[in-house]
């Protein structure tokens, strides 16, 4: 089971930027749980956090695999990502884009982790048929 941080907790981000590339080639099942973490921030500022693939870790697809909502305040986000029909996405990397305003200073300051961990088939099986019972 693939369980990777794709920026290491504890990291400090103050401008746009991304991540190191993590392998997900071995994954069994397509199917990941990415977690923003925001342990650090100050007001009035955002985070923008983007996953993006790639087939042979250069050359990266400009549309998102996955985008977490816009972030402001410190907690865990979760967001399920499903790859199982993006066969050639072999590598991913989080992309991220921060802002802040308002008075005081203008550069902006988030402490992250960002965790990625594939969800096992059985999980997701079950997962889709609670989701169907509830429909």
């Amino acid at each position: 089971m693939l369980d990777a941080f794709v920026v290491p907790p504890n990291t400090i981000i103050s401008s746009k930027g991304d991540s190191d590339v993590v392998d997900i080639s071995t994954a069994a099942h397509r199917v990941f749980l990415l977690t923003l973490s925001i342990t650090s921030t100050v007001e009035h500022e955002s985070i923008d956090v983007t996953l993006l693939s790639s087939a042979d870790g250069a050359a990266w697809d400009p549309k998102p695999v996955a985008s977490l909502p816009q972030k402001f305040y410190a907690g865990e986000y979760p967001l399920l990502v499903d790859l199982s029909a993006s066969t050639d996405a072999r590598f991913v990397r989080a992309h991220w884009e921060v802002t802040r305003w308002g008075r005081g200073p203008t550069t902006p300051r988030f402490e992250v982790a960002l965790r990625l961990r594939e969800v096992s088939k059985e999980a997701w099986q079950e997962a889709q048929a609670e989701a169907q019972m509830l429909r």
